[in-house]
């Protein structure tokens, strides 16, 4: 069982909260994700949009792009999806110049995930009917992504459409291969998933895996009703493997009964005056290499 370990940029620089590292350079977080031990990283706002800019940055501290977030609006795009492809198409561009795994889909229609003054409970809901017709808008657009050379894997998401068990359930049942799964243990946990039961219920489709850690009492402690999602991330709600309340060497061992393999992305939004990203990097990359050795995973990179 082959394994990467990457990290996502999220922990330098907040694209929904700029005042969380928004003076840090894209350089400050590229040498300090190579210093943690990671192979590789995803996107983030400051990132260069094209090959020609990206390129460089990347060789010059040793690391591979390992995928980013696009966010989607197939939800309440029209049937033919051609603008939805048009928005997508630098990017899937880039992905496959550089050779990223996938594109992380994040269901952006009508999302309250960057809202400071939408509670976590406003967030949408969808009925089966809703998520059957979005799943075969979304299997196409997966179907035109992996046309274009690079997978997509579906980012379940806390205050979007997809974001409990159920919602995902149904998604995975009424969306066709084309439509992989980017698994977040953090994302579901707070959520009040069962993260292991998803692994089992739909490992053969995890195409991409985020390794966020939650901290449990600040979520227990949450108004759900009062408070939002960026309210959540200011008190801390997420970290990364090692500092939180998420079993890593249970999941990884799930992973690897379902056959995944690929890469392991360490992602969790906090404020860096209070978890500093270096050192919070190497939290994460030292409890995650632990886990996936203890779980048979040989770590490349």
């Amino acid at each position: 069982m082959k394994a990467k370990l990457g990290i996502a940029p999220i922990a330098w620089s907040n694209d929904d909260l700029p005042e969380l590292g928004g003076k840090t350079t894209l350089e400050t977080c590229l040498g300090e994700s190579r210093d943690a031990g990671f192979s590789g990283v995803e996107t983030g706002g400051k990132f260069p949009k094209t090959a020609a800019g990206l390129r460089p940055k990347l060789d010059a501290y040793g690391l591979k792009l390992a995928s980013g977030w696009f966010s989607g609006t197939v939800l309440d795009a029209p049937d033919d999806l051609a603008e939805e492809k048009d928005r997508a198409a630098a990017q899937l561009e880039l992905f496959r110049e550089l050779g990223a795994a996938c594109l992380a889909y994040g269901e952006t229609a009508g999302t309250v995930q960057n809202k400071r003054d939408a509670p976590l409970a406003t967030r949408r809901h969808l009925s089966e009917d809703e998520i059957k017709a979005y799943g075969r808008r979304l299997t196409r657009f997966a179907e035109h992504c992996a046309e274009a050379g690079v997978p997509l894997a579906f980012h379940h998401h806390m205050a979007t459409a997809i974001e409990t068990e159920r919602d995902l359930d149904l998604l995975m049942r009424h969306t066709g291969p084309a439509v992989g799964l980017l698994y977040d243990a953090g994302h579901m946990r707070f959520a009040r998933g069962d993260v292991l039961r998803v692994i089992d219920n739909h490992g053969k489709r995890i195409v991409h895996v985020h390794a966020k850690d939650v901290r449990g009492p600040v979520i227990a402690g949450l108004d759900r009703d009062r408070q939002s999602f960026l309210d959540a991330v200011l008190e801390g709600a997420f970290t990364v493997p090692g500092d939180g309340a998420i079993d890593f060497a249970a999941v990884c061992r799930r992973l690897a009964d379902a056959g995944y393999q690929g890469w392991f992305v360490v992602e969790a939004e906090q404020d860096p005056a209070k978890a500093p990203p270096a050192e919070y990097a190497g939290i994460g990359h030292r409890a995650l290499s632990a886990a996936l050795t203890a779980a048979g995973y040989q770590i490349e990179g």
